[in-house]
């Protein structure tokens, strides 16, 4: 996601829609997936397991007035080495919903207690519905039945959209509200990270042969563009490294 980060207040992409095409659809597997790829280190991870089950990847990046550019930006990068069959990129502005750091001008908290329990500004009301939602309609268009996310219910900022349950409640809610599914099919929806820690997370993708030097997760980066190191994501992203004992390669 290499630009530098815009403000609140201005577009995160240049583009508001694009589809890129990776690689000729008559040559992959017949299991398609759709991914909700980020740029960040979580959904690299959790695409690269399921390339490796033998999926053929179909990514979907969402511009929903995110602060800064560049986490699109490391989206792109990371389809590319994923080689994904497509990576398809859709604009749903949620700014003019507000109620978050990440799309309004309010402050990204730094510091924050981890174990305090509460739920940060970085929370943007029902992200992960959305981005589902929208995952799903392009996973029934194509006729793919999985779709993967990289939610994780150890290492995170307490959302409650990262949650089990609430992705057992998606998956039931796809298979009622959709053609296909009152047609018989059955929707997964896949979290191979879900019940792992951040460290945990970062030794899979090391064997994966992943390179986390394309990804980016912090929420509010220096004008450098370098992490700010203080967020939440930083934190946990840098007790991920320390703790499975590999560098990060953006602080290098």
């Amino acid at each position: 996601m290499d630009a530098r980060g815009s403000s609140a207040g201005a577009p995160a992409a240049a583009a508001p829609q694009v589809h890129l095409v990776a690689r000729d659809e008559r040559r992959v597997a017949l299991k398609k997936a759709v991914v909700l790829l980020s740029g960040g280190l979580d959904s690299y991870t959790a695409a690269a397991i399921a390339k490796s089950e033998g999926f053929g990847l179909y990514a979907l990046t969402i511009h929903y007035g995110q602060r800064h550019a560049r986490e699109v930006e490391s989206a792109r990068a990371v389809a590319r080495a994923l080689g994904v069959v497509r990576h398809q990129e859709l604009t749903v502005d949620l700014r003019p919903i507000g109620g978050s750091s990440l799309t309004a001008d309010i402050a990204v908290p730094r510091d924050r207690d981890l174990d305090a329990g509460d739920i940060p500004s970085t929370y943007v009301p029902a992200r992960n519905t959305i981005f589902l939602s929208l995952a799903l309609g392009w996973a029934e268009m194509l006729g793919a039945r999985d779709i993967v996310i990289g939610v994780n219910a150890l290492d995170y900022s307490g959302y409650p959209d990262c949650r089990p349950e609430f992705v057992r409640a998606f998956e039931a809610l796809a298979n009622l509200a959709t053609r296909a599914g009152v047609d018989g099919a059955h929707f997964r929806v896949r979290t191979p990270l879900i019940a792992l820690s951040k460290a945990d997370i970062i030794s899979r993708g090391v064997q994966l042969g992943l390179d986390y030097g394309l990804t980016h997760s912090c929420y509010d980066p220096l004008p450098s563009g370098q992490p700010c190191r203080r967020c939440d994501s930083c934190v946990l992203r840098s007790r991920g490294f320390a703790q499975a004992g590999v560098a990060d390669p953006l602080l290098r």
